[in-house]
């Protein structure tokens, strides 16, 4: 699980504020309507507020992304928060979830509104002017989630996807560090 302050990132020859740049956090975190505790969006036209207020990254997408770096000779170190992302789940995928379908943890529950639509932010971040459009273009780019319940979240905790009628249920846990 990761949390980010708003700091300046530079873009170019502009530098922007943004929240993209994750730490993690060993703690259990308090999850709010808005999101999580310590977290932190600059512009909340397009990030953050009740649709958005976690955002949620499969961990088996950093295969892609460590490849995909090195082949641009890149670093292919990545913790996890690389993306951007709160939460890197193990056993979901965007194909196996649909809007609506909500996550179970111990102690909230988060329901998937959309996927991401990464902003050019990502590329500073990410150190690579192809992110938004390699993530555009592969679709793996994660999916936000409304706070259904709050309550805390905290990282290697175990959860399970509770599926509409027609579909059946899946498990999986929150990376651990």
């Amino acid at each position: 699980m990761q949390v980010g302050s708003v700091r300046p990132l530079q873009v170019g020859e502009q530098r922007v504020m943004s929240g993209i740049r994750k730490q993690a956090v060993r703690e259990p975190v308090a999850v709010s309507a808005l999101g999580l505790a310590g977290d932190e969006q600059a512009d909340l036209a397009v990030h953050g507020g009740l649709s958005k207020a976690v955002y949620a990254y499969p961990v088996e997408h950093y295969a892609f992304w460590r490849e995909h770096r090195r082949a641009r000779g890149l670093s292919s170190d990545l913790p996890y928060g690389s993306l951007g992302e709160n939460l890197t789940l193990s056993g979901v995928l965007e194909t196996s979830l649909y809007v609506g379908d909500e996550l179970r943890f111990p102690d909230c529950l988060l329901r998937v509104t959309q996927p991401r639509g990464p902003c050019y932010k990502l590329n500073a971040a990410m150190d690579d002017p192809t992110a938004v459009r390699t993530m555009a273009q592969s679709g793996l780019s994660g999916f936000y989630l409304a706070v259904d319940v709050p309550g805390s979240l905290m990282a290697g905790q175990a959860f399970e996807v509770i599926a509409g009628p027609r579909r059946s249920t899946l498990s999986g846990r929150a990376a651990p560090f």
